[in-house]
């Protein structure tokens, strides 16, 4: 293929010298100074002819004319090795026309350095760490490589598992990955790393995705949330709706959202929905407009295809997409872009359609926090009341405890105070006795020692029977922390009626004595006087051994009271602190989201720095750049100047020369004088015959065509340099 290349061009002179051999540099700046001395010479020997000869001047006019129709593409060529050489001046003042020419379409092997232009890439700090960002590993690198085989698995460059572009592909995804930790890898993004690889060095490549990324809201589309892609869907539903309101009509009544077709052309730029030649075509009106030639393609395809698809239910649609649209245009692809820039695009429209999106997304984003408040606050307040349910129980359990304690207690008292109503009756019994002085048998006095170590025995078991029912008392009291299981409190239950049977069985031995006694009153017999002092004796500690008993069970009563209101009194301390602990827990959540908002504050803060500094830099870079362009315009001016001294010191000897020929009278002289010409034409025809002169340089091959054809006043060179296809896509 051809390389133009201007004399006068040094920036595409250098941008070549990066990709060809040392050795071949040299030699085009070689060829290109032999051609200026020729250049020079077939011009003075054009000005020597002088006015009498403008038969020659003719004959080069008309063979250069036929030379621009026969090279019409590489009069293209030199036009874009010339815009690339004045970019600046072009983006400045001839905008308009750059606009043009790029819809038209960038040139295959100017692409490389015309999107680094486009895009400010040709000069990035990132450029430096991307050989140690290839030493790093990435926590992407397994996602990398398993979406490798699927990114242009038809194309050669590509194909093979262990292919120059798909290692190079890994590289530049790799490092982009861990440049921006954010967005990480996407695998949209694959496909238009792999378009930049096809033309330029993966270093280039890799400087012109971090910048399209950064400045062409890719970087938006292709975050984990893909915000920029709902807002991307949004507004080109607004536009299908406004130019093809029944096509939009008919989507919605097949349920075929746009989200299902239109999502890859956002993120890969149409490159996996169209041949590569006309995608290609799109990215490069994508360099130069944005994101606005995508929406002006889609809604263009669906006005070309809008009277099939009506007719179309869901999946026909979904197939006539796969099979039908991308090919449609394979022929004549500019015969897309005309379509697309017929489609009116209203910038304002859609910067009011951005707000209305994030106005909506912001309120969908408030609801969803107050959403989540509520929960989090239903489920607090869920389990306070599963906590004062479980409390509540507690207590009603407690209470109930509580109400059997208190039954028993009065049991217990009755119980005491029968015995001390049967000691009193036991006391009268025996004054009664004294009175009378009554007279036992021996036999009796025996009958009432067995029947006062029975109702001893009566009484230790009834001693026992207590210190069980206080024993529980203090394991009911212990368990009042704790909900008890129905099977303890059945156990307990059973365990007071056992209690209640021996009470009555006692009660009923105690009653039988009384009436053993009764019925000795009637009796004969005489007590001797020892017996019946003993006998007197030990009632009398009977006696105080119950009321002593009786005391006890009363001091009982008030420890059990006492605890009940030490519980009740716990139990209040201990909803004092879950009241508490909630206060404390809604002021930390104040606290974070306080934090939250002040952290956002210095986000935006931080934001703000990063773009105040990317414009000074831009700045400093277009002074260095008019630096420049004014040395090259004062050089420019120089030369012109030069030009000018020599034509008129051409012109001056011409004066001299048509001086000694009217002065001369001598006809052999004036004969040598038109051998002279004669010969002086004949080197001028053989000098624009031999324009095209081919250098073999073996063992590399590379062979550099001069081309120019014709010499014209404003010192035009062209110079292009045919290379083997090995350097194709270099």
């Amino acid at each position: 293929f051809f390389i133009p290349v201007m004399a006068t061009q040094p920036l595409l002179l250098q941008s070549l010298t990066t990709r060809l051999h040392y050795h071949l540099y040299n030699l085009i700046s070689v060829c290109c100074a032999a051609f200026r001395l020729l250049e020079a010479d077939s011009k003075s020997m054009r000005s020597m002819s002088g006015s009498r000869r403008n038969s020659g001047s003719s004959l080069v006019s008309s063979s250069s004319a036929s030379s621009n129709l026969s090279h019409l593409e590489e009069d293209t060529w030199i036009l874009w090795g010339r815009i690339v050489n004045e970019w600046d001046e072009w983006r400045r003042k001839k905008d308009k026309l750059l606009k043009e020419l790029i819809r038209k379409g960038i040139p295959h092997h100017f692409r490389a350095i015309v999107w680094q232009l486009l895009c400010n890439a040709t000069d990035m700090p990132v450029k430096n760490q991307y050989s140690e960002l290839l030493k790093m590993s990435s926590p992407c690198e397994k996602l990398i490589r398993r979406d490798i085989a699927r990114t242009y698995p038809e194309h050669d460059f590509f194909k093979g598992q262990d292919s120059l572009g798909q290692e190079v592909l890994f590289n530049v995804m790799k490092a982009y990955s861990l440049v921006d930790r954010e967005v990480g890898y996407c695998q949209g993004s694959a496909f238009i790393v792999g378009l930049l690889l096809m033309q330029m060095p993966e270093e280039e490549a890799f400087c012109v995705f971090v910048r399209l990324m950064q400045e062409y809201r890719l970087r938006e589309l292709f975050k984990p949330s893909m915000a920029e892609l709902g807002l991307c869907i949004y507004q080109f539903e607004h536009l299908l709706q406004e130019h093809l309101p029944e096509l939009n009509v008919h989507f919605r009544s097949q349920s075929f959202h746009t989200s299902m077709y239109a999502s890859s052309w956002f993120l890969t730029l149409f490159l996996t929905f169209l041949p590569l030649p006309i995608a290609t075509r799109i990215f490069d009106i994508f360099m130069y407009e944005g994101l606005e030639i995508i929406f002006r393609v889609g809604i263009a395809i669906l006005q070309y295809n809008q009277t099939d698809l009506i007719q179309l239910d869901m999946e026909g649609m979904s197939q006539h997409f796969q099979k039908v649209i991308p090919h449609q245009f394979d022929s004549c692809p500019d015969k897309m872009i005309l379509r697309a820039y017929q489609v009116k695009y209203n910038p304002k429209r859609m910067k009011k359609l951005e707000k209305e999106y994030t106005t909506i997304k912001n309120k969908e984003m408030e609801e969803q926090i107050e959403i989540k408040r509520l929960r989090t606050e239903n489920r607090l307040l869920k389990q306070r009341i599963e906590t004062l349910e479980k409390g509540q129980v507690t207590r009603a359990q407690e209470a109930e405890e509580n109400y059997v304690i208190k039954r028993e207690l009065a049991v217990v008292r009755q119980q005491c105070y029968t015995a001390s109503e049967s000691l009193e009756k036991a006391q009268d019994t025996i004054r009664e006795l004294q009175q009378h002085k009554v007279t036992y048998t021996e036999e009796f006095v025996s009958g009432l020692q067995t029947q006062l170590e029975q109702s001893r025995l009566q009484e230790t078991e009834l001693l026992g029977a207590l210190k069980e029912m206080q024993d529980k008392v203090l394991d009911l009291e212990k368990r009042s922390s704790s909900l008890p299981d129905e099977i303890n409190v059945a156990q307990l239950q059973d365990e007071l009626k056992l209690v209640k049977l021996r009470e009555q069985e006692t009660l009923r031995s105690f009653r039988e004595m009384q009436e053993a006694h009764h019925t000795s009153r009637g009796g004969g017999g005489h007590w001797k006087e020892s017996p019946k002092k003993n006998a007197m004796n030990e009632l009398q500690d009977k006696l105080m051994s119950l009321r002593l008993r009786e005391a006890q069970g009363q001091a009982e009563l008030k420890e059990v009271k006492l605890k009940n209101l030490q519980l009740e009194s716990q139990n209040q301390i201990n909803c004092k602190l879950v009241v508490r602990h909630e206060q404390e827990s809604a002021s930390l959540q104040e606290r974070l989201q306080n934090a939250l908002s002040h952290n956002k504050t210095l986000q935006s803060q931080l934001n703000e720095m990063k773009r105040k500094m990317a414009e000074s830099d831009c700045k400093s870079k277009e002074e260095v750049m008019a630096v420049r362009l004014r040395e090259a315009d004062s050089m420019a001016a120089m030369a012109e100047l030069r030009q000018k001294i020599a034509e008129l010191e051409i012109q001056k000897e011409e004066g001299l020369i048509q001086g000694q020929l009217n002065h001369s009278d001598s006809r052999q002289y004036i004969t040598q004088l038109r051998e002279q010409i004669a010969e002086l034409k004949n080197e001028v025809r053989l000098s624009h015959r031999n324009t095209h002169t081919y250098i073999d340089c073996a063992p590399d091959r590379f062979y550099i065509s001069i081309l120019g054809a014709h010499i014209h006043p404003r010192n035009q060179v062209a110079i292009c340099s045919v290379v083997p296809k090995t350097l194709q896509n270099f």
